[in-house]
């Protein structure tokens, strides 16, 4: 009996042996790979400013939806800024074509820490609203003021990127004496625009050996002009120069034909829209519009933006939208080579600018000006904007050949 439990007892010793020994022996586990620690994101806020009410909001749109095309495309390539990921946004005000409305949301803007300005739309507002980003040191683009004071006040945080006034009004004042005519009438709206194109258009009219018989004011908000119209008929003015936009430019073209004024008509690029055309009727027919820049058929990227641009909001392009769209790219391109979000790091790099737009070539002169600012003539017709020829800046980079597609 004595030997049979010694056994067992052995047999037993045997066992926690062995189990002792397969503890001993088995593997530690493997600890898992820790996850790879996110990259921070911060938010980039794009301030953008333009009329989003009133008789220029088709305009302030167009120009806000050509920002929100290259926001979204920007934050698609999924970007890195000094090792931390960014994504854009957009922050628009509308600041109603008015100044002093303007100086109202720029300081909004100011006050919501935007990292930079696209904007604003009109001359008028944008001027008094500078001075605001240049106390704070905010850098501000802006796609469509054209009006020479933006950029000659000194402020290093100003730059546009499309011709400005002395360039279009020359070249307008210059193709008026190539229709044959000796003598002009002009009107304008009184804005910082509308007044600062039409009076560089009266210098390059008369250099060029026109005779101005008629000055004549109106405001951004009228819209009857017969008055006006009436006194320039008794003067036989042989052409009509309009400085303004599209909400006044449509109606008084009409009204021109109503009252039997022959003259011809021709205005800046504020009245060079499908907005015109389609207030102005069959009155607009025939006459002339100018545009800074180069026709987008004519420029590398452009037939692929105005593309994207119609699928994506459905309407077509009013004005300005690709110089918005390229104004968010400059901020952004200068970010990048600044390797910082800041204001105060980035705003150098905007100085050094050389991109390839969809509106054009882009570089700055010493005052924020683009450094090529060339002019595009169009006629009306049939409702739609004809082009008929390009003056001063650089030659236009041929379009990219379009493969039909089977």
């Amino acid at each position: 009996m004595q030997a049979k439990l010694s056994v067992v007892a052995l047999s037993v010793a045997a066992a926690f042996a062995l189990s002792a020994c397969g503890q001993k022996d088995a593997p530690a586990p493997v600890a898992a790979p820790a996850a790879p620690e996110a990259k921070p994101e911060i938010v980039v806020k794009l301030g953008h400013v333009a009329p989003m009410t009133g008789p220029q909001a088709h305009l302030g749109k167009d120009n806000e939806s050509g920002a929100l095309l290259a926001v979204e495309e920007l934050n698609a390539q999924g970007l890195e800024i000094g090792g931390a990921k960014v994504k854009f946004q957009l922050v628009s005000e509308d600041d109603q074509a008015d100044p002093k409305q303007g100086t109202i949301v720029a300081q909004k803007l100011i006050d919501a820490k935007v990292n930079g300005v696209v904007g604003h739309l009109n001359s008028g507002t944008t001027i008094p609203a500078s001075k605001l980003y240049f106390d704070a040191g905010l850098p501000q683009v802006s796609p469509s003021a054209t009006n020479p004071k933006y950029t000659q006040q000194g402020f290093k945080t100003a730059f546009r990127v499309m011709a400005n006034d002395i360039q279009q009004g020359k070249v307008l004042g210059e193709f008026a004496a190539k229709q044959g005519v000796k003598t002009v009438a002009i009107i304008d709206d009184r804005t910082a625009y509308g007044q600062g194109l039409a009076d560089e258009f009266r210098k390059a009219a008369e250099a060029a050996g026109l005779k101005v018989v008629a000055n004549e004011y109106t405001n951004d908000k009228a819209t009857d002009f017969k008055a006006i119209l009436t006194k320039i008929k008794s003067t036989k003015a042989e052409l009509v120069f309009y400085g303004g936009m599209d909400a006044q430019g449509g109606p008084l073209v009409k009204q021109m034909k109503d009252l039997g004024i022959k003259a011809k008509f021709l205005g800046g690029d504020g009245v060079c829209t499908p907005e015109f055309m389609k207030l102005g009727g069959p009155a607009a027919d025939g006459e002339y519009c100018s545009l800074p820049g180069v026709p987008l058929e004519q420029l590398a990227k452009g037939p692929e933006f105005k593309s994207k641009f119609e699928a994506k909001f459905g309407y077509q392009i009013q004005l300005y939208a690709p110089n918005a769209y390229d104004a968010v790219m400059v901020i952004a391109d200068s970010m990048k080579r600044a390797g910082s979000v800041e204001p105060a790091a980035y705003l150098p790099e905007i100085a050094k600018t050389k991109l390839e737009g969809v509106s054009g070539n882009i570089e700055f002169d010493q005052f924020g000006d683009l450094t090529s600012g060339a002019i595009t003539v169009y006629q009306y017709q049939g409702g739609a904007l004809n082009y008929v020829e390009t003056l001063g800046g650089a030659p236009a980079a041929p379009a990219a050949p379009v493969e039909e597609k089977k």
